[in-house]
């Protein structure tokens, strides 16, 4: 589904990897190592050198935007351009669903940003792109500011959405996540990433 083949830029050598529909891969490594930087450069956030794929087209055949509409990519501190939670989405109520499941109240979407826990904040950046239906998900720590239950929700969400095809770039410093919800691992050390298995 997503190939990455040579990818580069400043603190990230010569990538290649692949990841498949419906399949989870694990991003882990020392912090600065340049895991979030990987995340980046696929999403064509940063300037890169190298060829990303998915499903055959290559990304810099489209626009910015319409790459990361199928490749979405929720980052460990998301940006919030509204002052209203609900005024991030297409379309909130449609999607109290997936909150619900998150231990999200109703009444969230009609909040301000500001109020938000950083746990609240997470959960909501992540429905954010859920909302999007991408083919593909880039994480980057998306529990970590959060309990052991709500962590426990969201793994139990994302592994529904792998079984309907969505594919997972997920960066976690936690070995026994990384262990409960991908199949292979990408280790990143001084810029430099190698596979290894779950």
């Amino acid at each position: 589904m997503l190939v990455v083949d040579n990818l580069s830029r400043s603190g990230l050598h010569s990538v290649s990897f692949s990841l498949a529909k419906g399949e989870c891969v694990a991003v882990q490594g020392p912090s600065g190592a340049g895991k979030s930087l990987l995340l980046r450069a696929i999403a064509d956030l940063d300037p890169s050198q190298g060829r990303v794929s998915l499903l055959g087209t290559e990304r810099h055949t489209m626009s910015g935007p319409h790459w990361r509409r199928q490749v979405g990519y929720v980052p460990a501190e998301p940006g919030w351009w509204a002052d209203r939670t609900s005024d991030h989405f297409l379309h909130w109520p449609a999607m109290l669903p997936l909150a619900r499941r998150l231990g999200l109240r109703d009444e969230l979407g009609g909040d301000a940003v500001s109020r938000l826990s950083t746990g609240e904040r997470q959960r909501m950046a992540l429905l954010r792109a859920l909302e999007r239906q991408p083919k593909v998900l880039l994480l980057d720590e998306p529990t970590s500011a959060l309990d052991a239950a709500t962590t426990a929700a969201v793994e139990a969400l994302l592994a529904d959405w792998r079984a309907e095809g969505l594919a997972l770039l997920w960066v976690s410093h936690d070995p026994a996540q990384a262990t409960r919800v991908a199949t292979r691992r990408l280790v990143v050390e001084q810029g430099r990433v190698r596979e290894e298995g779950a």
